[in-house]
């Protein structure tokens, strides 16, 4: 048997995917499971040719992958992924990262769990396959929906909600990250988003938590969905 697995996305690019994945899989690992991390598709790389979100992903996983497995496409350009892969003449293609999530669940195991990150929100172009919103079709996971807590956030939510289950995507749970510092009535717009989403909270990431995504974790549940 392989790991369950979900799909990660947020309401808009900057609202701390890649910070929730990370606090979800050392999550994980704080109750004794393996857990393993993707970021199929990244955009931006430093002055060493490495991608900020992938390395993240990585020092949060249980154990390395092989680097194709991790980050199926590494495009250099901070730029939207389909801009920069056809600068530098790629195909976005879904082949591969199907290939990716197959190797990593079995390599987690059925007591482990899988997190694919997305690109930027829930319907970012890819490439000829579709975009990613049509990718998290073709992976057919449930999602988890990273809220950005700022204002607009919960028009942002409710509509990437709806084009989650329009899809027919089980919406696993949310987590709600406060990506500004002292959000104006914060809690009137959690209390908001928990009546009006339809899945569970999985938990509220303060802004500039000290400790990083491991301390973040102790604030963070799992969904069902990724359940033993």
């Amino acid at each position: 048997m392989n790991a369950p697995a979900c799909f990660v996305t947020g309401t808009d690019t900057e609202v701390g995917k890649t910070y929730a994945t990370c606090a979800l899989l050392h999550r994980a690992r704080q109750l004794g499971r393996t857990a393993l991390g993707l970021k199929p598709v990244a955009a931006g790389t430093g002055p060493d040719g490495k991608n900020e979100d992938v390395e993240a992903i990585r020092a949060a996983a249980s154990q390395p992958l092989p680097e194709r497995t991790l980050n199926s496409y590494l495009l250099a350009p901070p730029i939207a992924p389909h801009i920069a892969a056809r600068e530098a003449g790629l195909e976005l293609r879904f082949a591969p990262i199907l290939a990716a999530l197959a190797e990593a669940r079995q390599l987690a195991g059925p007591a482990g769990l899988v997190l694919v990150e997305g690109a930027g929100g829930f319907r970012i172009p890819l490439g000829p396959d579709g975009d990613s919103a049509d990718l998290a079709v073709a992976l057919g996971l449930p999602v988890i929906l990273v809220v950005g807590m700022r204002l607009g956030c919960i028009s942002h939510a409710l509509l990437t909600a709806e084009a989650i289950l329009a899809r027919n995507l089980p919406l696993a749970g949310w987590v709600a990250n406060c990506v500004v510092p002292d959000m104006n009535r914060l809690d009137d717009n959690l209390d908001s988003l928990s009546e009006l989403l339809p899945a569970p909270c999985l938990g509220l990431i303060p802004h500039g938590q000290a400790g990083g995504p491991a301390a973040a974790a102790a604030a963070l549940e799992l969904p069902p969905a990724l359940a033993r």
